[in-house]
């Protein structure tokens, strides 16, 4: 994580979306990259994504619980989602909104982003419940653009996500459009154990549970 001047400060980015910088302590951050690095050596390793029109999605990305393609959730686990992250995803909302809300998250995405990868603007729309969402950065620093519900355009806020950092959106701005346009190479803290971005995303989907299927 870099240095500056100044504290970055919490900061309420739009209604209902909060952006709390260093929130992770340096030793759990290397113990979610140890985790996400051992996830990856599983069954259902990192991949780029292919969208239905053809196009290929620059970040790589494995789904703990619930399993995500484009535009839907399957009826499957295909790894399961970890108790212990579920339950940092509770202890995020109550950071941020002084309870967890019932949260009780079925899915996690997890993405890696090299030096050239992007994330253009989408919104987290497959979801029945309304329950927030839950982004904690890992590694290299990024842009992350926060948009308004409407369209991928303008207004939107660009923020800067460093290593550690927490972003929970949910309320009006849980349908928000959000991306990732930069990704600053190198910047991850050197203790840190990883070359890149890592991105974990907690949601409760509202759908029925499913048991377990390893494929």
């Amino acid at each position: 994580m870099t240095e500056g001047l100044f504290p970055r400060e919490r900061a309420e980015v739009a209604p209902g979306a909060v952006h709390v910088p260093g929130w992770l302590p340096p030793e759990r951050q290397r113990e979610l990259v140890a985790a996400c690095r051992e996830w990856g050596r599983g069954p259902l390793p990192y991949r780029q994504t292919v969208l239905p029109g053809g196009g290929v999605m620059s970040v790589r990305s494995l789904c703990l619980g619930r399993r995500w393609e484009p535009y839907r959730y399957l009826d499957e686990v295909g790894v399961e989602l970890p108790g212990w992250l579920a339950a940092l995803g509770r202890e995020a909302l109550v950071e941020v909104y002084g309870e967890d809300g019932g949260f009780v998250p079925d899915t996690a995405l997890v993405n890696f982003y090299d030096a050239g990868a992007r994330m253009g603007m989408h919104q987290d729309k497959e979801e029945r419940s309304g329950a927030s969402v839950v982004s904690l950065s890992l590694g290299d620093r990024c842009v992350f653009r926060f948009g308004n519900t409407e369209s991928r355009g303008r207004p939107y806020t660009d923020v800067e996500l460093e290593s550690g950092d927490l972003f929970v959106f949910g309320g009006p701005s849980r349908l928000a459009y959000h991306g990732v346009p930069k990704v600053y190479p190198g910047t991850a803290g050197p203790n840190l154990g990883l070359t890149g971005r890592l991105n974990i995303t907690l949601r409760q989907t509202g759908l029925p549970v499913v048991s377990g299927r390893r494929r």
